[in-house]
């Protein structure tokens, strides 16, 4: 699965840094087959240092995605940050087995990206996704509400008079 404007073509490029900058949105997330979110709005700058010998890439994305809560099943927009850098060596077969370094056959003109700037913008999402309104008390849901009533109730509410039976335990614990 390939998209296009994730396909830099190094090769017709001067030495030096080169900066490319996209906005992703949902497609792109489904175009991977990843469906978690509601929407998408992310601004991607990838910076390209060529050099005779590799090509280094820094990618750095802001935005949000459109998430439902984990509590209330409520949408909010997650916001999020993250970073990655690629080293791109070429060597003699194609080699994508570490996380940070992308070995090409010599010869190769073009470089997709796309499955790197995935990786790194799921990742970047909370694991436990949370709606703001929940954590500052602001949101109303029913969700909410049922929550509130299932919670345990505090110890002082479930303690009920003392059992005299471990009153009388509680006396050896004192008396040595």
């Amino acid at each position: 699965m390939k998209q296009k404007e994730f396909i830099i073509p190094f090769s017709g490029l001067r030495q030096g840094k080169h900066k490319f900058e996209y906005t992703i949105n949902v497609q792109f997330f489904e175009a991977f087959g990843y469906e978690e979110f509601n929407g998408a709005d992310i601004a991607l700058e990838v910076f390209l240092m060529k050099s005779g010998t590799m090509l280094e890439f820094e990618m750095k994305a802001r935005g949000f995605v459109n998430v439902d809560c984990d509590l209330t099943s409520e949408p909010f927009d997650q916001p999020i940050s993250a970073s990655l850098d690629l080293v791109v060596k070429f060597g003699e077969e194609f080699n994508d087995e570490d996380d940070e370094i992308l070995v090409l056959p010599h010869g190769e003109h073009q470089v997709n990206i796309s499955q790197y700037v995935y990786e790194m913008l799921v990742l970047a999402v909370p694991q436990k996704r949370v709606h703001p309104g929940v954590l500052d008390g602001t949101l109303e849901s029913e969700a909410l509400k049922k929550l509130d009533e299932l919670r345990p109730k505090t110890e002082k509410e479930n303690i009920k008079e003392n059992d005299p039976r471990w009153d009388e335990l509680k006396k050896l614990l004192t008396d040595k």
